[in-house]
């Protein structure tokens, strides 16, 4: 253990012969020795060092032992180091009560006995050196609390990153077809539970087959991701858009007073899908233009099976699309045909 490492103890004594005696008495003892000749010195001292132990006389002129002990005790830096005195009035029961009162923790007699002394100087440093231990123990315990806890954040980021990346769509950042298949299935379920209509849109770009085969892949993938940005740009809060694969997407509208409502937002989409887009790509500026097909289908009035729903919405999007494109048609809900 070098010096550094070692526990210091505070003699103080106003005699010098006291502290020439107590040091010889002390040399067995595994720590560093620090010296007062008052309490003055002694307080000046407690302000620089962190002492496992301080054997203080109680008989000293200007400042006696009870006085530093107290305001030691009184000091939140100190208040906690262990004080024994060294009093030759160790067996007056008042001056010993007194003693305990100002903070001290034992008594040692004068004249000093030689293993007495010892012993209890050991049990007072195996105790710091046991409290030092058992901080260092709680900090590291207390570090590795804080860095379990970066790695639970770090962790949980990392799954919310791949729960984003498996549910979204890496071109456009919308959703995919996973997350639209949960927020049907939740609109469905919330529509049930308040008796209220949503309404699914299937959107067919037209003519971006032509915009790929003209510009190239670059220029089409702008185009994806600009076409996503209108599509939020023009929905309700409440309102969900996915791309589901190549040009096609979908959005879900919840909360309907009326199904007009989705196709009257359905023409307003058509208005805003169409209007010209500019896109760069390598350093070149694009202007294109497409349109929409949109086939609508609403729960419960057309159906209240998901798939079914599907279905009904893709359906009447290709109806538009053989009907001349770039329209908006309502679902026509099929009677199903009971087998005799």
């Amino acid at each position: 253990m070098s010096m550094a490492d070692l526990p210091k103890i505070l003699v103080v004594d106003d005699v010098r012969a006291n502290l020439v005696g107590m040091r010889r008495l002390l040399a067995p003892v595994k720590a560093e020795i620090y010296e007062a000749h008052s309490g003055n010195e002694a307080l000046a001292l407690c302000l620089d060092h962190r002492f496992a132990l301080i054997l203080l006389d109680v008989q000293m002129p200007d400042m006696d032992g009870f006085e530093v002990a107290a305001l030691l005790n009184n000091d939140p830096a100190t208040c906690d180091v262990p004080i024994v005195f060294v009093t030759a009035a160790y067996h007056d029961d008042i001056n010993r009560l007194k003693g305990y009162t100002f903070g001290a923790v034992d008594y040692i007699a004068k004249p000093i006995n030689d293993a007495v002394l010892l012993s209890k100087v050991t049990v007072f440093l195996d105790l710091h050196i046991s409290k030092l231990r058992l901080k260092g123990a709680l900090e590291e315990l207390e570090k590795r609390n804080r860095q379990l806890e970066i790695e639970i954040e770090e962790r949980r980021r990392v799954e919310k990153q791949i729960r984003h990346m498996a549910t979204h769509d890496a071109l456009t950042g919308l959703g995919n077809r996973i997350l639209f298949v949960e927020h049907l299935t939740r609109a469905r379920a919330q529509a049930q539970r308040h008796g209220r209509e949503f309404a699914l849109l299937y959107i067919d770009i037209d003519g971006f087959k032509q915009v790929n085969d003209r510009h190239g892949h670059g220029v089409g993938d702008k185009l994806l991701c600009a076409i996503a940005n209108r599509l939020r740009g023009n929905l309700r809060q409440e309102d969900f858009a996915v791309r589901l694969s190549g040009d096609e997407f979908a959005v879900i509208m919840v909360d309907l007073a009326e199904g007009d409502a989705a196709h009257a937002q359905g023409q307003r989409l058509c208005e805003v899908l169409r209007e010209p887009y500019i896109v760069s790509y390598n350093d070149q500026a694009y202007t294109v233009s497409v349109g929409a097909s949109i086939g609508i289908a609403l729960y419960p009035r057309h159906t209240t099976d998901e798939t079914e729903l599907i279905r009904l919405a893709d359906t009447a999007m290709y109806e538009v699309k053989q009907q001349g494109k770039d329209g908006v048609r309502l679902a026509i809900a099929r009677p199903v045909v009971q087998s005799a």
